[in-house]
């Protein structure tokens, strides 16, 4: 039952749940951060035939994706000048802070009904700091973060989880079919980050048992093909196996059968499984994630012996190769 109190006002709901009058549905497509997700993500709003003015710090990324057909802009808020739908792919917290709200920055240009999706993989409540900077300005912020690797940016299969008003869920999530095969409004702004936080502490912990199944299999002398095949169609079946399998040899196109180079970068597995383990810390009831913290040492670990630029898969070679010295 309502209180009382509440009779004859309506309570104020934070600001980054208030839903915008309207919102842009076409023209340009700002994107800030083309890196290993965000470039092919950019590429494929570019094949669907929408305009892209795009910002990367790396010179050299920005002018590939120019040669595809983008336009080039000078910093953020250039970006926001010219679209007033600006989708941004970051790799941390301070850099998502610095693009939003620092000097030359997306909200200090922004206007009345942009949108801003966030597919940045942060914590629930960075998302929410900026949201309100955003709403503040008469826009809006939706955070849509990803899972399906460099592949599925590749091949526009990703899943997109998001969180944001429903009506700017909707709009965006027109947008995010071109560059994804699902995404799911997981609830008010910061719900999607949440949702990633989860499904990349599992990723983390099933990469690290298929590393080391894989490991053993090497141990044994048992054909990695083999056991990969036995993975796949039994009870061990999971993405990290059947997708993106962590073992040289075994399947073509994905980091393993490149050296390791691209993919998901080990050190960002580490950021993210931090993130997990600082949100578990920081909830009403503490939580324990122990299968998670042995995995944010492993990879770690991998880390401090080199190789925390490629791909977070590369934590077999490391297995196995620690162990022969």
């Amino acid at each position: 039952m309502m209180n009382v109190l509440q009779l004859g006002r309506r309570v104020a709901a934070p600001a980054w749940r208030r839903s915008m009058a309207s919102v842009p549905e076409d023209g340009p497509i700002g994107f800030v951060g083309l890196g290993n997700m965000g470039a092919p993500m950019a590429r494929n709003l570019i094949k669907a035939g929408r305009k892209v003015v795009a910002f990367d710090v790396n010179e050299a990324m920005l002018a590939s994706l120019t040669s595809a057909g983008a336009t080039a802009a000078a910093s953020p808020a250039a970006v926001v000048a010219q679209a007033r739908t600006v989708v941004t792919m970051l790799p941390s917290i301070p850099t998502v802070r610095q693009v939003y709200l620092g000097e030359n920055g997306l909200v200090g240009a922004s206007r009345t009904g942009d949108l801003f999706i966030d597919c940045s993989t942060i914590e629930p409540a960075t998302a929410q700091e900026v949201a309100t900077a955003v709403q503040a300005r008469g826009a809006s912020l939706v955070d849509a973060p990803v899972s399906g690797g460099t592949i599925g940016a590749e091949q526009a299969t990703l899943t997109f989880m998001v969180g944001g008003t429903e009506e700017s869920v909707r709009i965006a999530q027109v947008l995010l079919s071109l560059m994804g095969k699902k995404s799911v409004h997981c609830g008010d702004v910061g719900m999607g980050t949440a949702a990633k936080l989860c499904n990349n502490l599992v990723l983390g912990i099933s990469m690290a048992a298929v590393c080391e199944g894989h490991a053993l299999a090497d141990r044994l002398g048992l054909d990695q093909k083999k056991l990969a095949d036995i993975l796949n169609t039994s009870s061990g079946r999971c993405w990290s196996s059947d997708t993106y399998n962590p073992c040289p040899g075994v399947m073509e196109g994905v980091p393993s059968a490149r050296g390791y180079s691209g993919g998901f970068a080990c050190d960002l597995m580490i950021k993210d499984l931090g993130l997990a383990s600082a949100a578990a810390h920081s909830s009403k009831t503490k939580l324990a994630l122990p299968l998670g913290s042995l995995a944010l040492q492993l990879y770690s670990l991998m880390s401090m012996h080199g190789a925390g630029n490629k791909d977070f898969s590369g934590l077999y070679k490391f297995i196995v190769e620690a162990q022969k010295q």
